[in-house]
């Protein structure tokens, strides 16, 4: 067993999390994907040819630990800096102290947290000195590299994407916190779980509540998860309504909606309220779902999406967002047609192919004379008035062929639309041949 430490006796300013930080790039956990020998960092290092690299992922999962790892084992220097605090002026105090130690034969690790923040002028200013090998830039971002970065950046690193730490790697991380500290943390089974389950997947946050139920004077007495919510707080899932859990998560609503999965989505509905996501948000994506995915094979979807908007205008939260979610359900297990979504765009094709044809005669209204005479309204025939209700009359331009847009799946109340487009067919063929 490793030697135990007071943690509050010996280095009371250091943080548990910071104690724990590994010193080899093997005790980094849930990255084996990255870190592994036959994976990509785990070859770069082994064959000492280290490149510039982007690490994307959530925080507390070791992107600042595996750049310092990386700097490590590449006998490189470690130039700390982040966008949040650093501007130009420091980037170019970076870029000579690394000349300099290249004029001496050492390289420069730069590493940049929160690579995102930094403007398009910031970012390109690493370019040159990527190119020519004075710095191996290793940049940290929480948000999707490719809305957040210059193309031309990317396009010179690596994207490496860490995952988000599962169970194992967090029950990993607590077992090193107690080894370390010498004392078991006073939790039950029970209580033990729902502790990894509030880091949600963050090993920062994990250690740092290990690190106050270790500090509680009453460490004796076993905590159920009732006595661990009472002392630690539940930590706000991870959701910026502004950057791409935004776009994950209505995304993963509407593809769960379309596949008629209502489990799913009023899962995914729920993330994205836990999430503070604005429900009225939500509830004008579900009439869009509606007209989009569920057309005409049940025309009552859109007058559910669009009820469960009012419904929710007039109640608000959180009343209201049962009708949301009532919504959600509804449109889950609707049948589904993109029939009209296609109809219609094929016909938006037709009429830019077509230009400005005109209707023809016997559709236009004639209020006019000189409309009458130049047969407006001629031979027109008003359907209520035929025997089967249908006249089986042409109603586009004279020099255009008939097009079919529309075409019905057999999928609710599609299936019945079919059969009168059947219907109607076969009378406007027995007409033309009449």
């Amino acid at each position: 067993m490793e030697p135990t430490l007071p943690l509050f006796d010996e280095e009371p300013t250091r943080p548990l999390a910071d104690l724990l930080r590994p010193t080899q790039l093997e005790d980094v956990v849930g990255q084996d994907h990255l870190l592994a020998p036959d994976a990509p960092l785990g070859r770069m290092v082994a064959q000492q040819r280290l490149s510039s690299a982007i690490l994307w992922g959530p925080p507390g999962v070791g992107k600042t630990t595996i750049a310092r790892l990386l700097a490590r084992a590449g006998n490189l220097a470690f130039e700390p800096v982040s966008a949040t605090f650093s501007g130009v002026a420091e980037l170019r105090k970076v870029f000579a102290a690394a000349q300099r130690r290249r004029g001496i034969g050492q390289g420069t690790l730069l590493f940049v947290d929160e690579i995102h923040r930094f403007n398009r002028a910031q970012q390109d200013s690493f370019l040159p000195y990527v190119e020519d090998g004075t710095i191996t830039l290793i940049g940290a971002t929480t948000e999707n590299p490719s809305f957040e970065l210059n193309g031309a950046l990317l396009s010179r690193t690596q994207v490496l994407v860490l995952k988000r730490l599962d169970e194992a790697a967090l029950s990993t991380l607590l077992h090193r916190a107690e080894q370390l500290t010498g004392h078991r943390l006073p939790l039950g089974d029970d209580a033990r779980r729902a502790l990894i389950a509030m880091a949600d997947g963050d090993g920062r946050y994990l250690l740092n509540m290990a690190e106050q139920l270790q500090a509680l004077p009453d460490t004796e007495t076993t905590m159920d998860t009732t006595a661990l919510a009472h002392h630690i707080q539940q930590r706000a899932p991870l959701y910026d309504k502004a950057q791409e859990s935004h776009y994950n998560l209505i995304s993963a609503l509407h593809k769960s909606m379309r596949g008629s999965d209502p489990d799913a989505a009023l899962y995914w509905l729920a993330r994205m309220l836990d999430g503070g996501e604005d429900p009225l948000f939500v509830a004008r994506r579900l009439v869009r779902f509606g007209v989009e995915d569920i057309g005409m094979a049940d025309p009552h979807a859109i007058q559910q999406a669009l009820a469960a908007w009012d419904v929710y205008e007039r109640l608000g939260s959180p009343e209201g967002e049962l009708a949301i979610a009532q919504a959600v359900v509804y449109l889950a297990t609707a049948p589904k047609s993109i029939a009209v979504y296609r109809g219609f765009n094929a016909a938006h094709h037709a009429a830019h192919r077509t230009g400005s044809l005109m209707p023809p005669a016997h559709i236009l209204n004639a209020p006019t004379r000189l409309m009458k005479n130049l047969g407006y309204g001629k031979d027109y025939q008003y359907d209520p008035d035929t025997a089967d209700g249908f006249s089986g009359a042409d109603y586009f331009p004279d020099t255009m062929d008939r097009e079919t847009y529309y075409k019905p799946t057999r999928n609710g109340y599609e299936a019945q639309i079919t059969e009168h487009l059947r219907h109607w067919a076969a009378l406007r063929a027995r007409r033309q041949r009449g």
